[in-house]
């Protein structure tokens, strides 16, 4: 589709009567060119680069809810235009993947999951623009958003590229970039496979510009992968969802990867009381190193009542939901003051339903507000700098590493709450 744009902005413009000369005396200079080099025509429209990729590739396929991972062998995938193909270093443990897996979020399949990554760009798609190129030039070190906004419809116009339409309508529904075509194929049968994202659990994935960000040096690919998604979503529910300033009162209902990331943005901006709610001692312990305040564990004790008692009896100015459950919802929105902003940000079975006394949301003012995560053309580079300087401490928020090969027991580590924080695997 982009190409077929392409093409009709040129025509207008060659129709032009102002232009007309000049057009013949450029189309005439093009096609002694091509009478001097017929590889020219063909070489225009080529990906640049991609000298010395392999032709073939590994890829962890989920096939069908509840069978393990399996690795698979890919045609290298080829980048589009406004594309970038990125060798993987490593990719997020998450669970959003984790619900596809147990067939609780409806995906199309087979798919690659995997949507938080970092990588090494090692081609560009054809007829990308120079702005693309020079800002991602060849073997940038990279960090992938799972969010990737097409940066032309309407929400994304307006900045708000948390909203993109075709990201909704295409990746999420589809399983395919903004072409309506997935990237990936398999080795032996040509069977074309989904991609959840960027489809990051694979040696090489093709990701769109506008979700990349220049890593920096200082930072490591390993940790660095979980600034696409578990930092990525808390930052977003923090800055744009909550809008916390200095001296709010914070409570974070689930302490996991996005969970505990929270915790830190909210330290990183102000907050003043910071409660972790959660069911593992573990992870309550954990969380003070992240910026907690606060412990409750809500199966020794009510944590509305708890987080009302340490506010003062008012509750807290901002309540976030890090697990997705009916259960959690509702204590969310029991745990804010008058005023008060309940953000959700765990995703939940498909139809799961979360209740509300609406008495007290029409005569409380009562703010319940929904958050994917960030945007990812503004939000990417201020979490790189948080990184850098040390206030979002990765080190702290990765607990363990697993090999390419040990993907599927990662998510069955996680499945089982084996995994404090967050973990990562290691790709390339």
């Amino acid at each position: 589709m982009g190409s077929s744009i392409i093409r009709r902005s040129i025509t207008r413009s060659l129709n032009h009567p102002s232009l007309l000369s000049a057009s013949s005396w450029c189309l005439s200079h093009r096609q002694h060119a091509l009478a001097s080099n017929p590889l020219s025509s063909f070489l225009h429209t080529q990906p640049s680069s991609g000298a010395g990729l392999p032709s073939y590739m590994r890829g962890a396929v989920y096939w069908e809810p509840n069978k393990p991972l399996t690795i698979e062998e890919f045609h290298i995938p080829r980048p589009k235009a406004g594309e970038l193909l990125i060798k993987t270093k490593a990719c997020g443990v998450c669970h959003s993947d984790l619900h596809v897996l147990k067939g609780e979020l409806p995906f199309s399949s087979p798919c690659v999951l995997g949507h938080e990554i970092t990588g090494e760009v090692v081609q560009h798609g054809p007829l990308s623009d120079h702005r693309v190129t020079e800002r991602l030039p060849l073997g940038s070190r990279v960090v992938g958003s799972f969010i990737m906004p097409c940066g032309n419809c309407s929400h994304c116009s307006k900045g708000h590229d948390d909203l993109c339409e075709d990201f909704f309508a295409y990746n999420r529904a589809k399983g395919t970039l903004y072409d309506g075509e997935t990237r990936l194929f398999l080795r032996g049968s040509g069977k074309p496979v989904y991609m959840y994202s960027m489809g990051g659990l694979a040696e090489y994935c093709v990701v769109p510009a506008n979700a990349l960000c220049v890593l920096p040096e200082a930072l490591p690919y390993s940790e660095s992968a979980i600034l696409g998604c578990a930092v990525f979503t808390a930052y977003g529910a923090m800055a744009h969802a909550a809008e916390v300033r200095p001296g709010d009162s914070v409570a974070v209902i689930g302490t996991g990867g996005v969970g505990s990331s929270c915790l830190q943005i909210a330290r990183a901006f102000g907050a003043s009381y910071i409660i972790a709610v959660d069911i593992q001692d573990k992870k309550l312990q954990k969380a003070k190193s992240f910026g907690a305040t606060h412990t409750i564990n809500s199966t020794k004790e009510d944590p509305i009542q708890k987080i009302i008692e340490i506010t003062g009896g008012k509750g807290v100015d901002v309540a976030v939901e890090a697990l997705g459950k009916p259960q959690t919802f509702s204590q969310c929105t029991q745990s804010v003051k008058d005023g008060g902003k309940a953000v959700m940000i765990g995703l939940a079975q498909a139809g799961s339903v979360g209740e509300m006394d609406i008495n007290r949301l029409v005569r409380r003012k009562i703010q319940i507000i929904g958050s994917y995560g960030g945007r990812a053309r503004q939000d990417l580079p201020k979490l790189m700098r948080l990184a850098e300087t040390g206030i979002f401490n990765l080190e702290h928020a990765v607990s363990r590493r697993y090999t390419f090969e040990e993907a599927a027991k990662a998510f069955q580590d996680l499945n089982q709450g084996n995994i404090v924080g967050r973990a990562v695997i290691d790709i390339n």
